[in-house]
């Protein structure tokens, strides 16, 4: 059973995601089961560098490739920002096309053949894993390519990689491409899905010798989703596998795609005055409730469509949900973690002549477990009875409260920041009980911690 390896291209589109953005793309990524995250080249010095070396401390089992190679000085700040990473890889990619190396390097054919083992060789006296990358593959003049890869083999590229940058070749011409290239080391490639052949030119490729596929969740290029669906559906039958967990799959693409449609700006938005025409009460249906939830914007799976309904029902029994609760909901149960543990029941004894206490009952899997303790005040008896339950203290980070609604039977959002090994989790619950939002808030912040942890 062939094995391919799929590296993801998504965090190399410049300038599309904040700081914060790219942290959880990757982190999804690296729980994906992706084997390379590929980052651009180093431009902005500080902040790429801390970005990079921020991932190093749970990126740890996916190789984080850099790209570099126009000149010296980029392959040293590619290095210097892989420094502490678990699996680093400098990626040189240069154009190998006569177009490409005039317009993009300024160089002609003979200096780019001189130059590439340059640049190898001085990329792999770092101490990382090197990969050349021939960017405008398919446009190379005949033999050139082949020029191209044999000198950054001999220099000591670990991997090479072919683009079809135009995505002018049909699926079977680019396998036979493929099939005519050197392979001393692992090829892979990449395809623009121009023609929206990417993703079968990348099967046939993979077929042709190719051992490696380059992907994003949206762009230009393969489909991560396409393309792993189709390895888990045709696999067998062909003799292939990738080591993506795809029981994940689903969830962690809706997860991601939700970052990056938002960091493109392309959410879909609804008037103030549509906003304004949702109200919705406890006779509503799911149906309802979802039409309403699409029309605010959000595009949800079924999964998150059932949790949005759940806790729908919830507030709808003591009051009328319009836009703003309804955002609220969506915001504290959609695009979330699956539950380990959930909320059955809470009772808290609170007053000025007593010890407030907390009794929580929380069901995990078919059992249900109660936890009783006594805090200072009732929402620090209700973490403690959590902690008891689970068997494990977490350290609080920041606790917030606040209205998203006015009136007396406003709608509290609470937040809470769980800190566990040095990762900072955050969790958010609403209710129209202030004690009610902190549990789920609370609640939900451990439950990404022992997701995580599993």
């Amino acid at each position: 059973m062939k094995t391919i390896k799929i590296a993801d291209t998504t965090l190399c589109r410049e300038g599309a995601f904040t700081f914060r953005e790219k942290m959880e793309i990757a982190r999804q990524l690296e729980k994906l089961g992706v084997d390379v995250i590929e980052l651009p080249a180093i431009t902005q010095v500080r902040s790429d560098t801390l970005l990079v070396r921020t991932m190093a401390s749970f990126v740890r089992r996916a190789t984080v490739s850099v790209a570099a190679g126009m000149n010296e000085e980029s392959i040293e700040l590619a290095a210097a920002a892989l420094e502490g990473m678990a699996h680093p890889c400098i990626r040189i990619e240069l154009p190998v096309s006569p177009v490409g190396m005039e317009y993009t390097c300024r160089k002609k054919p003979d200096k780019m053949l001189q130059w590439i083992p340059v640049a190898v060789a001085t990329a792999k006296a770092k101490g990382v894993a090197v990969e050349f990358c021939a960017v405008d593959a398919t446009r190379a003049d005949d033999g050139y390519l082949e020029k191209a890869i044999n000198a950054a083999v001999e220099a000591g590229a670990d991997s090479v990689s072919v683009c079809d940058s135009t995505g002018q070749r049909l699926p079977d011409d680019f396998a036979a491409f493929i099939g005519s290239l050197p392979k001393a080391v692992p090829l892979g490639v990449s395809c623009e899905d121009k023609n929206g052949l990417a993703c079968a030119q990348a099967i046939l490729a993979v077929q042709a010798g190719a051992s490696c596929v380059k992907t994003a969740i949206g762009g230009t290029t393969v489909s991560l989703e396409t393309f792993a669906t189709l390895v888990k559906n045709c696999g067998d039958n062909y003799g292939f596998t990738a080591g993506v967990k795809y029981t994940e799959l689903h969830r962690i693409i809706k997860q991601v795609a939700w970052v990056t449609d938002s960091a493109r700006g392309e959410k879909p938005t609804v008037a103030v005055s549509a906003q304004e025409g949702i109200q919705l009460d406890a006779k509503d249906d799911q149906a309802a409730v979802s039409a309403a939830v699409m029309q605010l914007g959000y595009d949800l799976s079924e999964e998150d469509q059932s949790r949005v309904y759940e806790e729908f029902c919830r507030v709808a029994e003591k009051k009328t949900v319009a836009a703003k609760e309804l955002e609220a909901i969506v915001a504290s149960v959609a695009l979330q973690v699956p539950a380990t543990y959930r909320l059955v029941s809470y009772v808290i004894n609170n007053g000025n002549i007593i010890s407030a206490s907390a009794q929580i009952s929380l069901e995990k899997g078919d059992k249900v477990l109660q936890g009783v303790c006594i805090g200072d005040g009732p929402i620090d008896a209700a973490f403690r009875a959590i902690d008891q339950i689970i068997g494990h203290h977490y350290e609080l980070d920041d606790f917030q409260i606040q209205a998203v609604t006015e009136g007396k039977e406003a709608v509290g959002q609470a937040l809470v920041k769980l800190r566990d090994k040095g990762h900072l989790y955050s969790g958010s619950g609403i209710s129209t009980d202030v004690i009610g939002a902190s549990i789920r808030a609370y609640l939900n912040a451990v439950n990404k911690i022992v997701y995580e942890e599993a």
